[in-house]
Formats: C-alpha cells, sequence, structure tokens
C-alpha cells in the first residue's frame, strides 16, 4: 500500500474538476491544467474530495503516488499558485523585466533575455527574481534554468542561487599557502 496515494485531497472551493475517460482536467481561478491517467490508476471525486485508487492485481505503489502527488500539485497550482525566488549577488548584476521576458546583466559581454513560457510570469524587486505560475513542473524548470545562466561560483559566492541556498565557500590561494 502506498502511504501517499491513499491520502484523499481535499478540492478547495472553486476549482473543477473534470474526468473524461483516461484524461483529468482541473480547472481553477489561475488557470487550467491537464493530466492523463495510467491505465492501472482509477481517480474518483466525490463530497469535496479527490481519491486515486490503484486498480490493477498487483498496485504499483509509485505509479500510485506519483499520480497523487500530481493530482495534489494541480490542484494547488490552479486555486493558489506555485512561486520560486532566486537571488544574485555580484558586481554590475541586475535583472530588468521587458514586457513579459526577463532580461539579466550577468558579468557577461552581452545581456541575457530569458523568454516567459506560457503560464510564468516574473516579478523582480532589487536583487530578487520571482517565478510565479500555476504548473509547478514548469515554475522549477525556468528557475533551474535562469540559475544555469551564471550559477554561484565557490569563492567569492557570486551568481544566482535560490533563495536561502547556502554556497559553502572555498578557501583561496592566501588560506592555502599560510598554512
Amino acid at each position: 500500500m502506498s502511504k501517499i496515494g491513499k491520502k484523499t485531497i481535499n478540492i478547495p472551493a472553486g476549482t473543477e474538476i473534470i474526468i473524461e475517460g483516461r484524461k483529468m482536467t482541473v480547472k481553477g481561478s489561475k488557470g487550467e491544467l491537464q493530466m492523463a491517467i495510467p491505465e492501472d490508476i482509477e481517480i474518483s471525486v466525490s463530497d469535496g474530495k479527490l481519491k486515486v485508487v490503484a486498480a490493477g492485481k498487483e498496485p504499483k505503489n509509485e505509479i500510485w503516488g506519483l499520480i497523487r502527488a500530481l493530482a495534489a500539485n494541480m490542484i494547488k497550482g490552479v486555486s493558489d499558485g506555485f512561486e520560486k525566488n532566486l537571488e544574485f549577488q555580484g558586481i554590475g548584476y541586475k535583472a530588468i523585466l521587458k514586457g513579459n521576458d526577463l532580461e539579466l546583466s550577468l558579468g557577461y559581454s552581452h545581456p541575457i533575455v530569458v523568454k516567459a513560457p506560457e503560464g510564468i510570469s516574473f516579478k523582480v524587486e532589487k536583487n530578487m527574481i520571482a517565478i510565479i505560475g500555476r504548473d509547478k513542473e514548469l515554475v522549477g524548470n525556468t528557475a533551474a534554468e535562469i540559475r544555469s545562466k551564471r550559477p554561484p561560483e565557490p569563492y567569492k559566492g557570486s551568481g544566482i542561487r535560490y533563495k536561502g541556498e547556502v554556497i559553502i565557500k572555498k578557501a583561496g590561494k592566501k588560506a592555502v599557502t599560510a598554512s
């Protein structure tokens, strides 16, 4: 039995779930998301709760738990949304919003333009970039793509990092020769 798969999901007010064959659609105030349902899984909605059940003779717990987690993320995404925050640190580093695109100056000879995928919006404040959207996977992938443009380096700590990420700094040449 999957510990995650057997938990029910509360459906918030204003969220609608439509199950048509092997496809589940979730609609809410932030938009709409869709997911294909595998053959071994049955999904039912009753009394404001969504239940995921393994239908095969030998239930595959990892698929059961995965589908339940994905459904929970879809419901949270269309009702509340997801947000990832990035911090950038370095001399001359800055981020500017140009329409829906993000223009980054990260110490290269040219600015880097990151186009916002559909369903993603950016917010910039001082040295913080917020990536906001309804699809958790897309928000995370966009944040990882932006971070990869200038990952934090281990000597000074400059670069783009997730908010709260700890960068372990290495000792420089002076510290090594002094020992």
